[in-house]
């Protein structure tokens, strides 16, 4: 009976092959590009700082709920006793910092440019951060990365928009794409030594209870309405909670360079969800930043497949 628990444990933790772990990921970016859309339905009143806020409460929610059903909550209880707290606690402030200085900076630039900095910023970060732990992405990585990026400027400022250069909400957006990549590498740390359901668990109930105090001293106290119930509800189960059980599982068989620049597919999403629920009508550089970011994200996965062990 032990020795059949001890084996599921250990086949739970084991990675898959790397073009699983980029598949998941890109189903990830599949869920994440579904929250500008989402949140156009939200009401007025509801501050992105307490969005931001509230979606990762919600979510740490949702990972409670998973992980009690998925492990029981003899095992969920060892596995959160055995998770390495300094590094989620590390890994939670991260996610907090990133909700709140996206959102921040996104309130001063515009969302075109909030979003292509942020975004971009990430897989660049992730790519110098890894070569400053020793672990050099290969040449495809960086060539692959670069085409995304600047194809998914291209797919945002092509969408049109309000564009404001302010140094501070630039820093901001920067520091948002800082914290994710630095989020992604320590998330990777730690999903080899716990279940995916319990890291996210852990890395987000920190995030959540760093983020809501902050977002009151930013936005003031909570004004919500029903239909914002619906929203963060959406945005906190899907958008974040399934999204991030997604990634989390993914980073298990590829590198956290290559999970962040795979996460690029979040633009995509939102840029065709954008024309068909919306209604959008993106000018014709949109569609060359969709094709080049399309190709980056195929090379990425090329290069991700042919990397050694």
């Amino acid at each position: 009976m032990n020795t059949r628990s001890k084996s599921s444990d250990t086949a739970s933790l084991a990675p898959g092959t790397p073009l699983n772990g980029a598949l998941l990921v890109l189903a990830a970016g599949l869920f994440w590009g579904t929250t500008g859309t989402a949140q156009s339905f939200s009401d007025a009143a509801l501050s992105p700082y307490w969005v931001g806020a509230l979606r990762l409460l919600v979510a740490a929610v949702f990972f409670l709920a998973y992980a009690a059903w998925h492990l029981g909550a003899a095992r969920l209880r060892h596995e959160l006793s055995a998770l390495c707290w300094k590094q989620a606690i590390w890994a939670g402030a991260c996610m907090a910092g990133y909700n709140l200085t996206f959102f921040a900076g996104v309130k001063i630039t515009g969302v075109a440019v909030g979003t292509a900095l942020a975004l971009g910023s990430g897989p660049i970060w992730a790519g110098l951060l890894q070569v400053l732990s020793g672990a050099r992405p290969a040449w495809g990585w960086w060539l692959g990365t670069l085409l995304a990026v600047g194809g998914g400027v291209l797919l945002v400022f092509g969408r049109g928009g309000d564009v404001q250069a302010d140094p501070l909400g630039i820093g901001l957006c920067l520091a948002s794409g800082l914290c994710y990549a630095l989020y992604a590498l320590i998330n990777k740390q730690l999903v080899h030594r716990t279940s995916p359901a319990v890291t996210t668990l852990g890395v987000f109930s920190v995030g959540a209870v760093l983020a809501l105090p902050a977002a009151g001293l930013q936005a003031g106290a909570l004004q919500i309405t029903p239909s914002g119930w619906l929203v963060v509800g959406f945005l906190g189960v899907a958008a974040t909670g399934i999204a991030y059980l997604l990634f989390t599982t993914g980073l298990r068989s590829i590198s956290a360079a290559s999970g962040v620049s795979l996460a690029l597919m979040e633009p995509v999403t939102a840029f065709l969800l954008a024309i068909l629920i919306v209604g959008e009508r993106p000018d014709a550089p949109a569609y060359a930043g969709l094709a080049a970011l399309l190709a980056g994200l195929l090379i990425v996965i090329r290069a991700e497949t042919r990397r050694p062990a």
